[in-house]
């Protein structure tokens, strides 16, 4: 395979799906990244204020990952999908600005796909800032139904499909298990 080896360059990473998993990738990468001196910025498109633990764990890490609730819950917990673009549409106005000032080497659009799904952003703005960034910036877009341009896009998709899930069984979310 000598000749063959392309050069390290920032990678599109989609984990998408019906699936636990797509932020806990995500994080995994961050947690890591960090251990090589490496920063990330993740921004949560939906998932509200409530009180995380991956929230408190990577404070704890001194810098290298931050986590930015913007959102204000999912779909499902709104009935205003005009605020909810509103909403969406400044979340992506930070994460975009922050990841293209060049103080972090992996940015996290945290179930963006949803926000895309529901036309709170448009995929162009998406493609749009893929262009513009950093070419060594890795950037990770998580959420189910991630749209086709994005997955053509991508160098890395990831599927996380659900076989059974503890919420059928009438089993809650648990801290630090799902929060």
């Amino acid at each position: 395979m000598t000749g063959n080896i392309v050069a390290p360059k920032g990678l599109v990473i989609v984990y998408t799906g019906d699936g636990k998993g797509k932020t806990t990738a995500a994080l995994g990468m961050a947690f890591r990244a960090s251990g090589y001196g490496m920063t990330t910025l993740m921004v949560q498109f939906m998932k509200g204020r409530m009180h995380s633990g991956e929230r408190d764990a990577a404070i704890s890490m001194g810098g290298k990952i931050t986590i930015v609730p913007m959102g204000e819950g999912f779909t499902w917990e709104t009935k205003d999908a005009a605020r909810d673009r509103i909403v969406a549409q400044q979340a992506f106005a930070y994460a975009e600005n922050e990841a293209i000032s060049g103080n972090y080497d992996i940015v996290v659009f945290d179930e963006i796909n949803i926000a895309l799904r529901y036309n709170y952003i448009d995929v162009e703005q998406v493609l749009a800032f893929l262009d513009r960034r950093n070419v060594s910036q890795h950037v990770v877009l998580t959420g189910r139904n991630a749209p086709e341009a994005l997955l053509s896009r991508a160098d890395l998709v990831t599927e996380m499909k659900m076989i059974k899930h503890p919420f059928d069984q009438g089993i809650l979310a648990q801290k630090g298990v799902d929060f």
